[in-house]
């Protein structure tokens, strides 16, 4: 049995619709029941990330059954039974610290992740580190992008190895701005973009699902407040549903030109839309199925046979 949290969030319901596409037995574990619809087959036990009483009696019920491989947010409290696989499905702020804990308890754990520059690689020598310390396999860059997207465009450079790399996308998702964006007062949820205007610079576009009796005039200027939004234009759209710009927003473009050196007219073009949460669900569940042939230590996601 495969036990999935945080399925009211946007990754954690995608992980548990890729679940579902499996023979898998599924638990969901939900703080309010009435706010969840179980699809049929899927069980569902009641708690809460802030109640471990709650998350022990859930994994206790689920380990008498024989489980494969929990999915699950981040606990503190031991449990009887090990999972094959953690999937860690936590925001990305939070995501290096949430690891270290469960590799530290020698869970077995797939992350997809996406921080910015520098904090990435730091975010995947720490769980490295962490990985190597306490003995447990731990696969980095599981998702979309880090993930599937640069080993797409790794098989580009092979297939034509003289020429260059144009990749274009729909409006780029700005993790820490939409996190920072869903804890304005009023907000319900929010998703931010961001693009860079014909002039070359970065505009940034905020959709908000307001609360209701929220005012879209005084959220407006909470963001206006807030350094984090500070330096680029920012525009904030009150929306129906944020889930529906989500889904409308996603997608890429790579072409890969050759060169002189490559023969006439060598060319690769990949246009695809798609929902890129469900995508790294997959690419979770597919690393999450190898990760018990991988040495102890963190291991970057590949398209392992």
């Amino acid at each position: 049995m495969i036990l999935v949290t945080g399925v009211t969030g946007t990754t954690g319901g995608a992980t548990l619709r890729a679940l579902l596409e499996t023979d898998a037995k599924v638990r969901v574990l939900v703080r309010d029941p009435a706010r969840f619809t179980a699809p049929d087959g899927v069980e569902v036990a009641v708690g809460g990330f802030d109640d471990p009483a709650s998350l022990v009696e859930a994994l206790r019920e689920m380990f008498a059954q024989g489980c494969e491989m929990p999915v699950r947010h981040h606990h503190t409290v031991k449990v009887p039974g090990e999972p094959d696989a953690t999937l860690l499905c936590v925001p990305a702020l939070t995501a290096t610290a949430v690891a270290r804990d469960l590799l530290q308890q020698r869970l077995p754990l797939v992350e997809c992740a996406a921080l910015p520059g520098r904090a990435l690689g730091v975010h995947h020598d720490a769980i490295g580190e962490a990985a190597t310390r306490h003995r447990v396999a731990a696969v980095v860059g599981a998702g979309w992008d880090p993930g599937m997207l640069p080993l797409l465009r790794r098989a580009f450079e092979v297939l034509i190895p003289h020429g260059h790399t144009e990749a274009r996308d729909r409006p780029g998702t700005g993790l820490h701005h939409t996190e920072a964006a869903r804890r304005a007062a009023g907000v319900k949820d929010a998703l931010a973009t961001e693009r860079r205007d014909a002039a070359g610079t970065l505009r940034r576009y905020v959709y908000v699902e307001l609360e209701r009796g929220a005012s879209i005039d005084a959220v407006r200027d909470a963001f206006a407040s807030d350094p984090l939004f500070a330096g680029e234009p920012t525009e904030v759209f009150a929306v129906d549903s944020v889930t529906a710009v989500d889904a409308a927003s996603q997608g890429v473009v790579i072409e890969r030109l050759g060169s002189a050196h490559t023969g006439a007219h060598q060319a690769m073009l990949l246009e695809a839309r798609f929902d890129a949460h469900t995508f790294a669900a997959r690419t979770m569940l597919d690393a999450a199925r190898r990760i018990g042939r991988l040495a102890p230590g963190a291991h970057p996601y590949a398209l392992w046979p």
